[in-house]
């Protein structure tokens, strides 16, 4: 973003993680892996403000988890939608998503009793559709999710005043291109978190290689994809530059 929106957008990442994780805290928990006595196909219903939670103690870790992946749904619009929203329609928007849309998805695909994802009279996984749904790492549950919100949000509010076929085209560029790239470091190493850390252990050789395996994955693909994006604006994509921007964002994209 440009220097002038850089505390808005800021606020609205703060915003995210800390309302986010409070409706997280809340309902979304509860809707998402709240197992009740006679299940249904579509939420949860149990477990709301960590109800149950000192009973069996290992939901602690399983809770944090997986509100990091909630969080990281609305971070993904805060981007899409960048300089057009205010901070108020930002906030309603990570309530609705933290609260409801995430976590549904979530228990159709990973609580093991969504439409999904369930099992049959056999015990064997199935979904309404035929095979189950599988998401290692949330590259469907996250991502697609957030990413869905995050075009239909930026097809609501359309581009930047600007932005396309102008003579200001060239001021929309980041205000800081270290703080881009010392971000795009950051998140790659927190990926090691999110892919890795979704084996759910390590405490054996088996689940070890297996994490292991993963973390390999997660480090060439971002690397072949942030390579191809920096070949492809320095010499394919018109102005036909070294396009740091455009390098993270190959990155981002091959991390996810």
């Amino acid at each position: 973003v440009r220097h002038k929106n850089t505390q808005n957008i800021l606020a609205k990442n703060l915003i995210v993680v800390t309302l986010g994780f409070l409706c997280w805290y809340s309902l979304g928990w509860g809707l998402a892996l709240g197992e009740q006595d006679d299940p249904n196909r579509f939420l949860g219903g149990d477990g709301f403000f960590m109800g149950g939670f000192w009973n069996d103690k290992s939901k602690f870790r399983i809770w944090l988890f997986q509100g990091t992946f909630c969080a990281t749904g609305g971070t993904i619009v805060s981007g899409a939608m960048a300089e057009r929203t205010k901070l108020k329609g930002f906030a309603i928007f990570t309530i609705l998503m933290t609260t409801i849309i995430y976590p549904c998805v979530v228990y159709w695909c990973w609580s093991g009793l969504g439409f999904l994802n369930y099992p049959d009279e056999t015990g064997k996984m199935v979904s309404v559709f035929g095979p189950p749904f599988i998401d290692f790492a949330g590259s469907g549950v996250v991502h697609l999710v957030g990413g869905i919100a995050a075009l239909m949000g930026a097809l609501i509010v359309g581009p930047r005043k600007g932005r396309f076929g102008s003579e200001e085209e060239g001021q929309f560029d980041g205000h800081s291109v270290p703080f881009c790239v010392l971000g795009t470091f950051i998140l790659f190493f927190g990926w090691y978190g999110f892919n890795p850390g979704s084996t759910g252990t390590m405490h054996t050789i088996e689940a070890a290689n297996k994490a292991a395996i993963v973390a390999v994955n997660s480090t060439i693909s971002p690397c072949v994809s942030g390579m191809l994006v920096f070949f492809l604006r320095a010499r394919v994509v018109q102005p036909k530059r070294l396009d740091v921007s455009g390098f993270c964002n190959g990155i981002l994209a091959g991390l996810v």
